[in-house]
């Protein structure tokens, strides 16, 4: 798919389309599912995370974790009638010089527990440990207001 995004606005819509796709597929429940979010510095890949997390019904502030490498917002069991366990981990691996430096944050176990979404900035950082099967989300800058989304099953 692909989608020309002319505002931050729209650019939230279209993650909250691609989070709804996600959720309503039967598979989502069975394994974590991982999205890399691929763009130069500034194309909004945070922005793109934002959408994402509001059409999951969270409500908490979403922001870039480049210091704290991730971050966790539970998602509300009555969304989508999913278990209180479900979750969407944010990375920025931004700062990360490699997989190792990601030890401490246990991403084996995340990319294993079910019911799971985890969103990926700069994920050829650490594409060393990326599980096979993800979805790679391109965001390019076109101009000041306009960014071209798309994304691919992996």
């Amino acid at each position: 798919m692909i989608y020309l995004s002319k505002s931050e606005k729209e650019t939230q819509k279209i993650a909250g389309d691609l989070a709804l796709k996600i959720m309503k597929n039967p598979s989502t429940r069975l394994r974590a599912s991982v999205i890399t979010l691929e763009g130069k510095l500034g194309a909004g890949k945070t922005t793109f995370v934002k959408g994402f997390a509001k059409a999951l019904g969270i409500k908490a502030k979403i922001k870039s974790p480049t210091f704290v490498l991730m971050k966790k917002y539970p998602i509300l069991p009555i969304t989508y009638n999913l278990k209180p366990k479900t979750c969407l981990y944010h990375l920025d691996c931004y700062r990360v010089r490699d997989h190792r430096d990601l030890i401490t944050l246990d991403l084996k176990t995340i990319f294993n527990e079910s019911r799971s979404i985890i969103l990926i900035e700069w994920p050829e950082r650490v594409s060393k440990i990326l599980p096979k099967k993800l979805i790679k989300v391109h965001i390019d800058h076109v101009s000041e207001s306009k960014r071209k989304i798309s994304w691919e099953r992996v």
